[in-house]
């Protein structure tokens, strides 16, 4: 890239982020009856606009075979109408949820009658990074908008015409209920050095939320002179305990695992108990292989599964986004812990048992953001924990962990209500 060519970028990107400051100063002050007009609008406008998002999709997903994606990161770049329905719910789902600022988190009376309010307030701007997954395009933006921050949207090439169609839909939204247009940008530069000039940009820039592959998001960390909230990778693990339903288990496990391949909270790999290994694995197998799963397992696994290959410690840390599942039996609950700890990405991590002991052992032991008991790892998710959606789920353990929803794209600050008191 010439010398003014890559001025010429970073003057956008300053432009960009400085637009996002100025609309995020204008955000904190309007009511919140606006953000949830502006949700409902939003919804609206996309369940009129179907057939132009499924055209401007249909554009992506026929370029999809120039970027060599796989069938996991073509599942994720699909719309259809089912999908776009369930971005509409939803929008109007996180409009209903309690706008997070102005809450008073504390509040205490000192002795000199000082009044002390711990508020919540919004970040500012939002950067956030994200491949292959146009649905969060207005999953990310309108859980920024409703909690108070501008947000800066880098989309992925491949998915450029579905983000461009829903941006613009949004942002028109935003015009129509007096917020400042500014508060969603999408970037419109393909160009991977614009990345890193905004990562430069922390007197604009909250902080950066990247969503997607392990380079990326590695990348950004070590890139940004702002905060980032992240996950690496979703290595999640079900383990099946002495003490599992074993029915249950089973439903469960294929849940995890089959339900859906390409998400960060799909099952990758499989734990049991020596002591139900014999019974369980054999069926298990089974139906993990009419679904088309690959199983790598370890010397006891290959027993009791035939077909099934040998797994690696590769295998066993593995997020395979695949149909492929690494198997290992332990024999003990305590010996579960230690290979999830070792081998896990602290995301998501379940056990199926009806010892209770052997439960709480496992929430308090296993280091993950999630920790499942007796259910399928896929509840790991915005949505179905009530936030209305999600931006990211955090692996981190300052600031947020777990789903990203609106309180957590939040901060504080002390408010004091005095009547003349002066310090002595």
């Amino acid at each position: 890239m010439s010398v003014a060519k890559e001025r010429d970028l970073r003057q956008y990107c300053v432009d960009v982020a400085a637009a996002a400051r100025d609309a995020s100063a204008k955000l904190a002050t309007v009511t919140g009856q606006q953000k949830i007009d502006w949700l409902y609008r939003s919804a609206e406008a996309l369940r009129r606009n179907i057939d132009n998002l499924i055209a401007s999709n249909q554009q992506d997903l026929d370029a999809a075979s120039g970027y060599n994606l796989t069938d996991a990161a073509i599942d994720r770049l699909r719309l259809t109408p089912r999908r776009i329905e369930s971005v509409a719910v939803a929008l109007q789902e996180i409009a209903s949820l309690d706008d997070p600022i102005g809450e008073i988190i504390d509040s205490t009376v000192r002795p000199n009658g000082l009044e002390i309010h711990k508020v919540r307030v919004p970040l500012g701007v939002v950067f956030f990074i994200y491949e292959s997954r146009p649905n969060v395009t207005a999953d990310a933006a309108a859980l920024c908008v409703k909690s108070g921050n501008a947000v800066i949207l880098r989309g992925g090439k491949e998915a450029s015409h579905s983000n461009r169609a829903l941006a613009n839909i949004l942002i028109e939204a935003l015009s129509n209920t007096g917020l400042p247009a500014d508060a969603i940008q999408l970037v419109n530069t393909p160009d991977r050095e614009a990345v890193g000039h905004f990562l430069e940009l922390d007197e604009y820039i909250s902080v950066t939320i990247p969503r997607g592959g392990e380079s990326l998001i590695r990348r950004v960390a070590a890139e940004a002179r702002m905060p980032v909230i992240k996950h690496y990778d979703g290595n999640c693990h079900v383990y099946v305990d002495r003490d599992a339903d074993l029915d249950m288990a089973a439903e469960v496990t294929i849940n995890s695992k089959c339900q859906r391949y390409g998400v960060c909270n799909a099952a990758e790999s499989l734990l049991v108990h020596a002591d139900v290994a014999t019974e369980f694995l054999p069926a298990v197998g089974e139906t993990l292989k009419q679904q088309g799963v690959e199983i790598r397992g370890d010397a006891r696994v290959r027993e009791l599964i035939a077909g099934a290959s040998e797994a690696r410690d590769a295998d066993f840390k593995a997020e395979f986004l695949a149909p492929i599942i690494s198997v290992n039996v332990v024999a003990s609950l305590e010996e579960a812990i230690r290979h999830i700890n070792h081998f896990g990405s602290h995301h998501t991590d379940a056990i199926l048992t009806s010892n209770l002991d052997a439960a709480r052992r496992f929430a308090v032991a296993v280091d993950s953001a999630a920790v499942m008991i007796n259910t399928s790892t896929r509840f790991n998710d915005g949505g179905q924990f009530g936030l209305g959606a999600e931006i990211g789920i955090s692996t981190d353990k300052l600031h947020a962990r777990g789903p990203c929803g609106l309180k957590e794209l939040t901060s504080y600050k002390y408010v004091c209500y005095g009547q003349g008191q002066i310090r002595t």
